[in-house]
């Protein structure tokens, strides 16, 4: 294919256009324009107690795939570390972009890496992974779920701060002009709600809409997934790199990859912006999840570097509760990197991986099976 307008598709959320926006850019030409097909998917109607299944099942994945290959759009743009690793026989990775940083980062309000957070502080995530790697540094700390798109999960960091301050004046603004003798200077606040509310962010003041269930002292997600959104750098929160050492990263996170069908397609997404060391890193991370057969309902964190003739891998696979892991490092030829990660895999399950991952599968089984009996009651 080199002419004519080629079909892209999308999820919905403001991260996944601007991924697939980047996309376009790079495939572009004077000659082909690029269209982005926005998909709703099913795990974009899900709530948050299904998160676990949504990684087994590739909610988020198929649906745009199905649309590619029902011939409806050219290509689709995903999130690699939301593919599964079985892709339907007629479908292929036809490009996997250069990776922006892999690693997870700690957010909080007043800044601090995780270990200067309070005992008993409530650490927020949408990743049994990084549930897993934060209990097992901080035993002392509450993990609770989080869902969301980047910008929404970090308003409900700022938000009960906000909305208290906002209720204390408020109080103080009707005590104020609830009392006839009341003087200007001797208000609480020096300024008004309304002068107070006009000086908040675009960011703050969405930040007061949410409805909150749950205060956070802090969250974790991907620093890739902060820089996409412009959301790294900002004054509201303060934001730190967590070591990828101990805070091994989902397989393929960071990496944006496009699935197509046709070869024409294939050949013209794949020449114009395909990563070699990229897909090398990524394949190594999505041959060993493969081959351990966790999927996304075990915590597997496996990261992987090219370093001229070898790729540095690592991976740390553990207990739910941060409690037991298997981990490992170990140097891959680049000639067999698949071959190698296989055996490195099968090296891993002998350690015990195998069981912590058998033992997550139960626990998950158990949750549907729950979750299924309270629906009929």
């Amino acid at each position: 294919m080199t002419t004519g307008t080629l079909r892209l598709a999308t999820r919905g959320s403001d991260l996944a256009h601007r991924q697939a926006a980047g996309v376009r850019d790079e495939i572009s030409t004077r000659r082909r324009d690029v269209e982005l097909v926005e998909v709703e998917t099913r795990g974009d109607r899900l709530d948050e107690d299904l998160i676990t299944e949504l990684g087994r099942t590739g909610a988020f994945v198929r649906a745009l795939d199905e649309r590619v290959i029902a011939g409806e759009v050219d290509a689709a743009v995903h999130s690699l570390k939301d593919m599964p690793t079985d892709m339907p026989d007629d479908l292929v990775v036809a490009a996997v972009g250069e990776r922006a940083p892999a690693g997870d980062a700690l957010v909080t309000r007043d800044g601090g890496d995780l270990a200067d957070l309070p005992r008993g502080s409530v650490v927020g995530t949408s990743s049994l992974r990084r549930k897993a790697q934060v209990l097992a540094e901080r035993p002392d700390l509450e993990v609770r779920p989080l869902r969301g798109n980047v910008d929404t999960r970090i308003r409900k960091l700022i938000a009960p701060e906000l909305q208290a301050e906002h209720e204390r004046r408020v109080e103080a603004d009707a005590d104020h002009k609830g009392d006839p003798e009341a003087r200007e200077d001797d208000r609480e606040y020096e300024r008004t709600v309304e002068e107070w509310f006009d000086d908040l962010t675009e960011f703050q003041r969405g930040a007061l809409e949410h409805e909150l269930d749950h205060e956070y002292d802090a969250i974790v997600l991907a620093e890739a997934g902060l820089r996409r959104s412009d959301l790294f750098y900002r004054d509201e929160y303060e934001v730190e790199r967590l070591d990828r050492a101990d805070h091994v990263p989902a397989p393929g996170q960071g990496a944006v990859a496009v699935t197509a069908s046709d070869p024409d397609v294939i050949e013209t997404i794949r020449s114009a912006m395909d990563h070699e060391p990229t897909r090398v890193a990524t394949g190594v991370e999505r041959t060993v999840l493969a081959e351990l057969g966790g999927g996304c309902i075990a915590p597997i964190g496996v990261n992987a570097l090219v370093q001229g003739e070898h790729v540095s891998a690592r991976v740390r696979v553990l207990s739910a509760d941060g409690d037991t892991e298997v981990k490992a490092n170990r140097d891959l030829p680049l000639r067999s990197y698949r071959e190698a990660a296989a055996d490195f895999a099968d090296s891993l399950r002998e350690q015990g991986a195998a069981d912590l991952i058998e033992a997550a599968k139960r626990a998950a089984d158990t949750d549907t099976a729950k979750r299924a009996e309270e629906g009929d009651e």
